[in-house]
């Protein structure tokens, strides 16, 4: 009787593109309990304007517009990135790199919306309760993105050098903040700025 050979062992390269990233998986499991911070920030907002009769105040103007086109600005930076992450999957680090420098101006386009906003704004945080929810989403958002533009800077220095670390992988889950940052914004827009 002749035993039936035993298949070949995949290697050790095969077995490490089927096994989930340890980074991605992390950086997965981080954003869900960002989602909750937001969520909550989200189910503060609706209650207070649940109680507040009018919500926001009569006399208060936001720059919906302006804010509109940072948006967009925003939204359209998930499309450079993702440009970044192809770049990066080819193996080429200065796309990637460039693409992610890209991402980080309209960053910074929109977070320079938000600080002259904030400037022009005619409440401040402790004006009312509408004050204090707005400038603590757009304010805990805002933060985000800068914690982004830092993520991208970081990611971009170290694909640039001599670092070995995985470009594909380090880009992807950059990639991936940075489209949660911008969803959320997107819900967060359409919250104080559309559903008034």
């Amino acid at each position: 009787m002749t035993a039936e050979p035993t298949p070949p062992s995949p290697s050790p390269q095969a077995q490490h593109q089927q096994a989930p990233s340890t980074l991605g998986v992390g950086v997965v499991v981080w954003l869900a309990s960002e989602l909750m911070f937001f969520a909550g920030l989200f189910g503060a907002y609706f209650t207070l304007r649940s109680i507040n009769g009018e919500w926001p105040p009569d006399d208060l103007e936001l720059e919906t517009a302006r804010t509109a086109a940072a948006t967009v600005v925003l939204v359209a930076s998930s499309f450079v990135v993702h440009l970044a992450v192809v770049a990066a999957r080819r193996g080429d680090r200065r796309g990637a790199v460039r693409w992610l420098g890209v991402t980080g101006l309209m960053g910074a386009v929109f977070l320079t919306n938000q600080v002259v906003e904030y400037a022009a704004a005619s409440f401040q945080i402790d004006d009312h309760a509408y004050g204090s929810i707005f400038y603590l989403m757009t304010g805990f958002h805002g933060l985000h993105v800068v914690g982004g533009l830092v993520f991208m800077g970081a990611v971009a220095i170290a694909i640039a050098g001599r670092s070995r670390a995985p470009t594909y992988e380090t880009v992807e889950v950059c990639s991936y903040y940075w489209h949660f940052v911008d969803v959320v914004w997107v819900f967060m827009f359409a919250t104080i700025y559309l559903l008034r």
